[in-house]
């Protein structure tokens, strides 16, 4: 009968818990809904964080995985020493400068090298690997009939890999004959067993040949570096006759043009009448500007006689122009002021009509007809004046115009005639510098000297190169370790069971509430149980005492423990508990819920013909069901005939009644229910009860197998209490830490002093 009080819908505060270790914890005591929240969560971000320790527990739990790949490498490189062929390594050193002896102090035609250039010796490298010195060291040493290349033994590798396969070990390869065989195919020979190690603190490089002939790779790269030696010459001695032969092609060339552009431009010149463009442009420029200064001088004179003849036209003061005209003028004018002198003041005596005064105006119209036909002469000059001054400058303008068309038809035509004289010019430097270049490759051709030199010539080796059992050895245990390590983190990551109290915490999001050791192979959970002072005993006596503080009353009055799937030691869990809570002095039943495949009967040596099935059927009354156990305090219902529908009897109204009854008589009330996964009976079970205690195998659990079992309980409404975690090996996960001084045998703790392993009597320490 469900509690209202204490329902799984309820809110609920988080409760201290003493660990059995003494350790104080916190017991998660929300709502069903907040939990499932949490796992959610939990499954949607997980714990990412990187933790060293966690790291070598790993190692540790896989050890055997790291030591097995370490043998299983170190074996096969000793195997693979003791069948590998012994190798034997001629060595030469050249020593190649990037400068070479100038003789006549003239470029020459290669590309400038310069000391300490990276692409210089880069290339040098490439070429002593290149595939044509090998086709050429090949010819020359004649490989297709040498015996060393044609009667290679096969490795001890092969003739066991061809034992083992059932294949017919590889034969000799037959000595051919000399003739028509093209030697440059067996340049792989050279290249395949040639090694360029050049020093970068200095101008030497070694050639390595490997064979196992040791008189074969001696004289090998001594030929490569011979070979290396003439190529190099004739690479210089190449290129200056490439380049000779090169310029006197551009030199025919060049003069050719040279010669057609010289015709071109003394064709150009004859058509046009040009004889000197630079000669003739200065004395056009003197001539326009001296005419340009006339013109300005003939403006100036034209101006003032307009303004002298516009000045007498207008009737204003005439000005003489010489010195003749103005004394005849100041006559004139004197007498005609003079006789107009005398009639003024005869005119105060005599009157006009008087003859003497007549006489004197006959004389004064006389003077003055004088005087105006000399201003009119003077017109005449100033207008001839004017005339004559516009004249000069029209001719002068007319004089500027020709010599400006004149110029600019002059320096049209010199475009074309610098061009074609620029075209002979540029022709004539080219040709110049190409000879000058002919001849001096003409000259640096023949005295270049060589920039390589073998400075130690190969010798013989004494003794094998390889194969080295110490480096062989060395190489194939770090492999091995390498390759162990990353095996079990690989495991590991491949693992998703439950294995550590930590993993139900953040993976579950559940409290442990105990931790339950493995057992060895000759323990029984019976024996051990027995044995009050077994790590397996006192576990259990902590797991109680962590249910005694999971709610503010206690333990729950109904208890119900479940697993997520069968063999996890639930039923081992219920059998326990129940055992330590009735040596505290409680009434105490232990129901065996599990309809399906119920285990109580084997472990108390029961009858099981009557039990819980009986009653929920109304066969029988409980009283009539339950059995009384020797230890005091302690009754059994085992489940009776196993019914065709489990659930239905469950979910029914009786049980509840039972269960209502149950807790009236005992003080304690155990369930062991069935799995949760794939069964319905458990959260039938976990919705009637006051607690549910999950059961989780170490090592076996998954984690998704667990966080849907605890969706399933929350689901059902259940209050989930904690987990306990069974079958617990310390040393498997990489833990173990051992306490003793108690007056009994040692102890192996995990955690938050949950026993996690305990040594059994008659278990050596170290166990």
């Amino acid at each position: 009968m469900t509690d209202n009080n204490h329902g799984p819908g309820n809110g609920r505060k988080q409760l201290p818990v003493v660990a059995p270790g003494g350790a104080l914890q916190a017991v998660s005591s929300v709502g069903p809904g907040n939990l499932l929240a949490e796992l959610r969560q939990a499954q949607a971000a997980p714990d990412d964080e990187v933790n060293l320790r966690d790291y070598w527990r790993i190692l540790l739990k896989r050890k055997w995985v790291i030591i097995a790949a370490v043998l299983i490498a170190g074996v096969y490189g000793w195997v693979n020493t003791m069948l590998t062929v012994p190798m034997y390594r001629a060595t030469s050193t050249l020593q190649i400068e990037s400068d070479t002896l100038n003789v006549v102090n003239v470029e020459g035609v290669t590309p400038a090298e310069y000391r300490g250039d990276a692409q210089f010796y880069e290339t040098q490298y490439q070429l002593l690997r290149s595939r044509s010195l090998a086709e050429r060291v090949a010819a020359e040493l004649q490989l297709g009939a040498h015996p060393a290349v044609n009667s290679v033994q096969p490795s001890p590798w092969s003739t066991m890999v061809g034992s083992l396969f059932g294949g017919k070990p590889p034969k000799p390869a037959a000595k051919p004959q000399d003739a028509g065989i093209d030697h440059r195919k067996f340049g792989g020979v050279v290249q395949g067993g040639l090694t360029v190690d050049p020093d970068k603190s200095s101008r030497l490089v070694r050639l390595h040949f490997d064979h196992p002939d040791p008189a074969f790779a001696a004289q090998v790269v001594n030929a490569v570096a011979e070979a290396f030696i003439a190529s190099n010459l004739e690479r210089r001695f190449g290129a200056s006759g490439y380049a000779k032969g090169y310029l006197e092609d551009r030199l025919a060339q060049i003069k050719q043009k040279l010669e057609d552009s010289e015709r071109e431009l003394v064709a150009f010149a004859q058509k046009e009448q040009i004889l000197s463009i630079d000669d003739r442009q200065p004395l056009i420029l003197q001539d326009v500007s001296a005419l340009v200064s006339a013109l300005s001088l003939a403006q100036s004179e034209r101006i003032r006689a307009e303004a002298r003849w516009r000045q007498a036209s207008a009737g204003g003061q005439v000005r003489a122009t010489s010195a003749d005209e103005n004394d005849v003028l100041n006559t004139l004018k004197q007498q005609l002021g003079s006789l107009r002198s005398q009639y003024q003041e005869k005119l105060r005596l005599y009157k006009p009509q008087f003859p003497e005064m007549k006489q004197l105006q006959a004389q004064i119209a006389e003077v003055e007809k004088q005087l105006a036909v000399e201003v009119t002469s003077i017109k005449a000059v100033f207008k001839a004046d004017f005339d004559a001054a516009l004249d000069t400058e029209n001719m002068l303008r007319e004089q500027l115009e020709r010599l400006k068309e004149e110029t600019l038809d002059l320096q049209n035509r010199s475009i074309d005639y610098k061009l074609l004289e620029r075209e002979v010019a540029t022709n004539r430097e080219l040709y110049d510098g190409l000879l000058q270049r002919y001849k001096e490759i003409g000259v640096a051709g023949g005295v270049s000297t060589n920039n390589v030199q073998v400075i130690d010539a190969a010798m013989v080796p004494g003794g094998p190169f390889m194969p080295s059992l110490r480096q062989n050895l060395t190489k194939a245990l770090m492999f091995g370790l390498m390759l162990g390590v990353l095996l079990a983190l690989g495991l590991e990551y491949l693992d998703d069971t439950i294995k550590t109290p930590e993993d139900i915490e953040k993976r579950l999001h559940l409290v442990h509430l105990g931790v339950i050791p493995k057992l060895g192979k000759d323990e029984t959970p019976a024996k051990a149980l027995l044995d009050m002072r077994s790590g397996f005993a006192e576990a259990y006596r902590s797991v109680r005492t962590a249910l005694q503080f999971s709610t503010e009353s206690g333990v729950p009055a109904t208890l119900v423990v479940t697993s997520t799937v069968p063999g996890e030691g639930k039923t081992t869990t219920a059998k326990a508990l129940a055992r330590n809570f009735a040596l505290l002095g409680k009434r105490v039943l232990l129901i065996d819920a599990d309809l399906r495949n119920p285990s109580l009967h084997r472990a108390f040596n029961l009858d099981n013909s009557m039990g819980l099935s009986n009653c929920l059927s109304g066969a029988a009354k409980p009283g009539q069901c339950i059995h009384r156990i020797e230890q005091a305090g302690l009754s059994v219902l085992l489940s009776g005939p196993l019914p065709p529908n489990p659930a239905e009897l469950l979910a029914g109204p009786r049980m509840i009644s039972l269960l209502t009854q149950a807790t009236e008589r005992f003080d304690q009330i155990v369930i062991d229910a069935p799995p949760v996964l794939g069964l319905a009976d458990a959260p039938i079970l976990s919705n009637l009860a006051k607690g549910t205690l999950l059961v989780v195998e170490s090592g076996r659990a998954r984690i998704g197998a667990g966080q849907a079992a605890i969706k399933r309980l929350l689901s059902a409404r259940a209050r989930l209490l904690g987990a306990v975690l069974t079958k617990f090996d310390s040393r498997s996960v990489g833990y173990g830490y051992g306490y003793g001084g108690y007056g009994y045998d040692s102890y192996q703790y995990y955690g938050y002093g949950a026993p996690a392993r305990a040594r059994l009597p008659g278990r050596s320490k170290s166990a």
